[in-house]
């Protein structure tokens, strides 16, 4: 009689990490059809091109005055809801609009790669069709933490686009993430991306990221505490549970998202630009500030707040950009 030879411990622990990756990736496949509300009141536009595929954004055009973009930040479970508080905020007096970057919200989600070049051609498309609308009118643009960056890229290409530019909590001030170069390149890993994209290993470490357990602690970590935004918590979770929506955040954790020159994007501006950060939970290392500090055309506010300060003191972070704003005006009545 053959005897069946017991699995060693290391058999033992692959077979069960197997078994909890096949669990979670079909459990994940099973929760990527959660519905999807609109992040935002206005109307849900999209523009497409060849570059972009379909990119959708909110509008809410009837204000006078500059149109506003609200630009959301780039995580597993990004959406145009991280611009809420700022959305309705200035929907009260001024045309608003925010996009859902490609990959995410109501974007398409295909399987590609995703790359900062990619995002800076979404905001490219969405800025025409806003200035279209306005007849022409420059836009006020404001981004959140990576995407600060992709905003800066688009500014750098069509600086006639943009009257001003406005950076919460950006990316490349710190030792990590800050970059001279090589110029228009990503810290991406080919190798990385091909792996999540296999049909296990992905999809149940997206199912892991995507759980409420594990959006809750990434978001505790940018808030810097545990009181957050619960209906950004749901929202995260509904967005990061519709088909596709772990394409994006692959190209995130293989790197492909992150440029490999965002302090050169933010020295080569030449607009008024507003910035503002917070002095808690993980994103708190600013050090390359000080180098824009005293530049004429930057302005640069902290608040006692996380990552997120929109959701946390949206009167202080209206006031301090509202002042931006209102001191710039003067300057530009001169030039001409």
């Amino acid at each position: 009689m053959h005897s069946i030879a017991r699995p060693t411990g290391r058999t033992a622990l692959a077979l069960a990490a197997t078994i909890g990756a096949l669990g979670l990736a079909r459990k994940f496949a099973r929760d990527a059809h959660v519905p999807l509300a609109a992040a935002l009141p206005g109307t849900r536009e999209t523009v497409a091109t060849a570059q972009t595929g379909t990119v959708s954004y909110y509008a809410s055009p009837e204000g006078s005055g500059r149109p506003l973009l609200l630009i959301h930040s780039i995580n597993a479970a990004g959406s145009a809801y991280e611009t809420r508080p700022l959305y309705l905020h200035y929907r009260e007096s001024r045309p608003v609009y925010a996009l859902d970057l490609p990959g995410f919200g109501f974007s398409e989600r295909s399987r590609r790669r995703y790359t900062p070049r990619l995002m800076a051609d979404a905001i490219h498309a969405v800025v025409a069709s806003i200035r279209a609308r306005h007849g022409g009118e420059v836009v006020d643009a404001m981004a959140i933490s990576l995407s600060c960056s992709y905003l800066a890229r688009a500014c750098l290409a069509r600086p006639a686009d943009y009257a001003t530019l406005g950076l919460i909590s950006p990316t490349g001030f710190d030792a990590r993430l800050s970059g001279e170069g090589p110029v228009d390149g990503h810290r991406g890993r080919d190798l990385v991306r091909s792996l999540l994209d296999r049909r296990l290993l992905g999809p149940a470490l997206f199912g892991a990221l995507a759980s409420r357990v594990s959006i809750r602690f990434f978001l505790e970590k940018t808030f810097g505490a545990t009181k957050i935004d619960e209906g950004l918590l749901d929202y995260a979770y509904a967005t990061a549970h519709q088909p596709g929506a772990e394409h994006a955040p692959y190209c995130f954790i293989a790197g492909h998202l992150f440029p490999t020159d965002s302090t050169l994007l933010y020295d080569r501006l030449r607009l008024p630009v507003w910035m503002i950060h917070g002095q808690r939970g993980d994103f708190v290392d600013y050090r390359l500030a000080p180098r824009f500090a005293d530049r004429r055309n930057w302005r640069i506010d902290t608040v006692p707040t996380g990552a997120l300060p929109q959701f946390e003191r949206l009167r202080a972070v209206t006031d301090f950009y509202d002042g931006f704003l209102a001191a710039i005006r003067p300057a530009a009545a001169d030039r001409r």
